[in-house]
């Protein structure tokens, strides 16, 4: 009787990991795109949906941003565990399938400055141009997409959400939904008073390397805060893309996302701010994706 039972536990446990394994997504780590706009090879990770090479359906894409930093293209698998928050919410039904795809957001190995996702002030290194002219029509013709705004969204942390917020507004054709969680928005004060290393690293390169004060506050810096774009750029254009912001009370970002939120509600955009307890960490965004990605995966057509 016992040995009976043993084995019966056993086979159970090996049909719920061959259950799992059926339902779960593909991982894809060290993915490669020619960039004719940077002169290189723009690393990514994808996610593929569970049955993906099983059929021959087309899925939305989700473009997840990473943070800055040491930050990579990796991370949010390897420290987010997002194939897992994927793999639950598409196997219940909260989500549709849904491809997701994080591009390198850094310059170089070394990554001794920051590129934000932004052009680089003198031309030198064009990231923005690279995602919005190559990498999203690269990723259209390689994998089985939804290739239009209905099927298209973007979310991000830290850098990321930055980049997910610029480009929603930029290029409201582009995304159905941006997301971003403890986005790196720093208002005028912040980079002003920002130390000189600091800044270098983080903005250098996108508004000019030994800016001090607010000589910051140059022409560079105002066609890529969204403080300003929010301001320049029409209501009704910004209000094209569903927009979802989530940043802790205890994030020393809270005060620039507090601010676009009161310029996006005082424009009448509608938009979902979210302020929980918490700071800037895993943990925060780890606990955060789910009803993040719950709002981008209902702007789907497909959803």
């Amino acid at each position: 009787m016992f040995k009976t039972t043993v084995l019966a536990g056993f086979l159970a446990l090996v049909s719920l990991a061959n259950s799992w394994a059926a339902n779960a997504g593909t991982v894809l780590e060290g993915q490669k795109m020619p960039s004719r706009i940077l002169g290189k090879d723009v690393e990514y990770t994808v996610y593929l949906p569970p049955k993906y090479e099983a059929g021959n359906r087309s899925y939305s894409v989700i473009y997840l941003m990473h943070g800055g930093g040491k930050g990579k293209n990796t991370d949010w698998y390897r420290f987010g565990g997002a194939d897992r928050v994927f793999d639950r919410m598409i196997e219940s039904g909260e989500v549709p399938a849904f491809i997701a795809v994080t591009p390198e957001g850094r310059r170089d190995k070394e990554n001794r400055f920051n590129t934000y996702y932004m052009n680089d002030a003198d031309g030198g290194y064009r990231w923005q141009d690279m995602f919005l002219q190559e990498f999203v029509t690269y990723i259209d013709h390689t994998y089985r997409t939804v290739p239009e705004k209905e099927g298209r969204g973007i979310l991000g942390l830290s850098m990321g959400g930055y980049a997910a917020i610029a480009f929603s507004f930029k290029r409201p054709e582009m995304f159905s939904a941006a997301a971003a969680l403890s986005a790196a928005f720093r208002t005028d004060g912040q980079v002003v008073e920002m130390d000189q290393s600091g800044y270098d690293r983080r903005y250098g390169k996108a508004w000019g390397l030994g800016l001090a004060g607010k000589g910051r506050l140059n022409a560079a810096y105002h066609d890529n805060s969204v403080l300003d774009l929010v301001e320049t750029i029409p209501a009704e254009q910004i209000g094209k893309t569903a927009l979802y912001m989530d940043c802790g009370s205890s994030d020393d970002f809270f005060a620039g996302n507090s601010e676009l939120h009161l310029k996006l509600q005082k424009l009448g955009v509608e938009h979902r701010f979210i302020a929980r307890e918490g700071g800037h960490d895993w943990a925060y965004w780890r606990s955060g994706l789910p009803e993040a990605l719950s709002f981008v995966g209902a702007s789907f057509r497909n959803g």
